[in-house]
């Protein structure tokens, strides 16, 4: 085979068949253009591999319907010089002039003038991972569905036991749930179901459990607990299946989770959605595009429109938003200081969103460079524009009346046992601080403190019961 020669086939997609057109090698314009319809059943579809390759097919392009892709995708993969999966909206035909033959022909025209650019398909690993957490999402959002018809139905019987408990569907409510379903017993011996903390609210759990419950509301109730134990259930066999499918990815992961913010969960997902070879996005900037985590880009007119996200990829969006967070609540990190910084100038829905898109571009750098997160410190700001952040503070100062001298501080030496533990992520030396309350009195009873409270104050409860 010479090296220009390429042959370019166009299939347009459906659920129950796929028309081909494939064109005549290139500089043979003389040759017939080759028009097929193939149903999509296993046989039909492998019929149609042999076929393209009897015709001397190097290049494909395909749409991306809906899932109907997949099945033609998998038995083509590898099998041809490029493969491309294109996105139906940049590949519309015009108006009026619209037949699956017709839409073949100009997918395959499309490809051969080199204007479509593919869509990244990741390998088949990382594909059958991607299910799985999706999966798994999806469950999630059945079994939240499923508590809160729980929650509808009990507040429709009257019963108010989410309004003392934290969690309705802790240890102590789901006894008083199964309790409710088999309607053998008053509020109060119910209430004395509560556990823990909860123990002492026995006297509102009793006014919160005297509901008007129907027989045909026990049934729904009853029902309704089964699934969400079932979908619990569901839920575990899922995580234990990833825990099995992730174990070749390990090392990625674990330099994820060093990330403020980031579990292992969230983990799973990053890998699954983005996968852990980097090179297929030209850069950090290109990983954020993808994932839909940058302002949209809408201009006409020379006028800039609205900069709102746009949708892409709604698995690792979410993923991002919920680490991004997470990482705002942290204490003393460069993550939670980025989010406080954004928050004030842009608004907290705003400040998520520009945290996401520096935990995707902090993702792409770790995954690309096979490093560890390194933690900057929640003063990196204040540390680097420290002559302007004194100046502030001093006029902020004044404005108030009064009168400010510095004077620099000699902090003291750091110790052996203050030293970082690595390299690569400095701890900072805190003083310890007193605890409240009273001290125990472990050492006047003569027993071992396990209050954790300072020796120097144990020491000073054991000088004063000595006697003199």
């Amino acid at each position: 085979m010479k090296e220009n020669y390429r042959r370019c086939c166009g299939i347009d997609v459906h659920k129950n068949s796929v028309m081909v057109c494939v064109l005549p090698p290139l500089g043979q314009p003389h040759l017939e253009v080759k028009k097929r319809k193939f149903r999509t059943f296993t046989r039909d579809l492998k019929q149609l591999r042999a076929w393209l390759k009897n015709c001397g097919v190097t290049e494909v392009a395909m749409e991306s319907t809906g899932q109907y892709w997949r099945p033609l995708w998998n038995l083509l993969e590898g099998e041809f010089g490029k493969l491309l999966l294109v996105n139906p909206q940049h590949i519309k035909g015009l108006n009026g002039y619209k037949t699956d033959p017709k839409d073949a022909r100009w997918i395959a025209d499309l490809l051969e003038g080199g204007k479509l650019r593919g869509s990244w398909v990741p390998p088949r690993p990382i594909r059958e991972l991607r299910d799985l957490t999706r999966q798994r999402v999806h469950v999630l959002e059945d079994l939240n569905r499923a508590k809160n018809g729980i929650e509808q139905l009990c507040q429709s019987g009257n019963i108010k036991v989410s309004s003392v408990a934290t969690d309705l569907f802790g240890v102590s409510g789901r006894k008083m749930l199964r309790a409710i379903v088999e309607a053998k017993h008053d509020a109060g011996w119910m209430a004395d179901y509560a556990q823990g903390t909860l123990r002492g609210k026995r006297r509102e759990l009793t006014l919160a459990l005297e509901g008007s419950f129907t027989s045909e509301q026990r049934w729904l109730l009853e029902k309704e607990l089964r699934q969400v134990e079932w979908l619990e259930q569901q839920i575990e066999a899922m995580e234990q299946e990833i825990e099995r499918r992730v174990a070749g990815f390990e090392q990625p992961i674990q330099r994820l989770i060093t990330i403020p913010g980031v579990d292992r969960r969230t983990a799973w997902t990053i890998v699954a959605e983005i996968g852990v070879d980097m090179s297929v996005f030209a850069d950090a900037r290109h990983l954020a595009s993808w994932a839909g985590l940058c302002p949209g880009n809408r201009e006409s007119g020379g006028k800039r429109m609205s900069g709102r996200a746009r949708k892409a990829n709604r698995y690792v969006k979410r993923a991002m938003c919920q680490a991004a967070w997470a990482a705002s609540h942290t204490k003393q990190t460069f993550l939670s200081a980025f989010y406080r910084r954004m928050c004030v100038r842009k608004g907290a829905p705003k400040a998520v969103m520009a945290l996401a898109h520096h935990l995707i571009v902090v993702v792409y750098q770790l995954l690309s460079r096979g490093e560890q997160y390194v933690e900057f410190g929640g003063d990196y700001y204040d540390q680097r524009n420290k002559p302007k952040v004194v100046a502030r503070l001093v006029n902020r100062l004044t404005k108030l009346g009064y009168w400010v001298s510095l004077e620099a501080a000699e902090l003291p030496e750091p110790t052996a046992s203050d030293a970082p533990a690595s390299p690569e992520l400095p701890q900072r030396t805190v003083s310890p601080k007193r605890k409240r309350g009273r001290p125990c009195k472990c050492a006047e009873r003569g027993i071992t403190c396990k209050h954790g409270t300072s020796a120097e104050v144990n020491s000073l409860i054991q000088k004063a019961a000595t006697p003199a």
